[in-house]
């Protein structure tokens, strides 16, 4: 396994030919580094190599890592995110960029009221569309997509609705009928709430099939183990 820095090198220059191909600028292709169960350390190496945008799926971890790193780095928060999470995830990390994985009105409902009693800055958030149809998977379906993004923009006035994400089949890899069912939420979204396309993220693919979703849209891809190495569960069998 390449160090972290050299293999995030690996990833931005794939990505960048992947936007190249779908007939857009490499800078237009955001790679988020998710460090899940990886050490600060890591994420320092890719810090210090100058990468700013870092994701993690559990707040426990994140509230613990985020403060040891300086406070320019842009956190996404990806998944499905407990309501009781939402006020102790935004106190504690103050540079939270953006919440990919609003699934339903009442977490909307708690993050808007969460950021106006902190008195923090409008926060991004991308809504979570399941478009593999798993029941075991976070995600509104594709049918409700369109009020769930209305409900956000239009209830929510402490919140920014950024877009879409989809995080795709079990095994972390999407077919293109997901990507293309998330283009296709994106079209009725954009059209329902009257927003320019080009102003719409699309946050779609991961380690294994990040360059076929920047070819099909994605301004936004979620990097771990292609980074990092692979995932290290030290308590898996507690967490089942």
């Amino acid at each position: 396994m390449a160090a972290p820095a050299a293999a995030l090198r690996a990833v931005l220059a794939r990505a960048g030919m992947a936007a190249e191909r779908s007939g857009r600028a490499a800078e237009a292709v955001r790679v988020v580094a998710v460090g899940k169960t990886k050490p600060v350390s890591m994420l320092r190496q890719l810090y210090d190599a100058g990468h700013r945008c870092f994701g993690e799926n559990y707040v426990q971890e994140f509230v613990t890592k985020a403060p040891q790193l300086p406070e320019d780095v842009r956190w996404h928060f990806i998944g499905h995110l407990q309501s009781n999470k939402v006020k102790p995830l935004l106190a504690a990390v103050p540079n939270l960029d953006v919440v990919e994985g609003v699934d339903n009105e009442k977490i909307a409902n708690h993050l808007d009221r969460a950021v106006n009693s902190l008195g923090r800055e409008p926060l991004k958030v991308l809504v979570q569309v399941n478009t593999s149809g798993e029941e075991s998977k976070s995600g509104i379906d594709p049918s409700r997509c369109v009020d769930l993004a209305k409900h956000v923009k239009l209830a929510c006035p402490h919140l920014i609705f950024s877009g879409l994400m989809t995080i795709g089949m079990k095994d972390y890899s999407s077919t293109p009928e997901n990507f293309k069912a998330l283009v296709n939420c994106k079209l009725e979204v954009c059209k329902a709430l009257d927003i320019p396309a080009e102003q719409f993220e699309l946050s779609m693919g991961m380690s294994g099939d990040f360059e076929q979703a920047i070819e099909m849209g994605s301004t936004n891809v979620r990097i771990g183990s292609t980074i990092f190495g692979p995932r290290e569960y030290l308590n898996k069998k507690q967490n089942l």
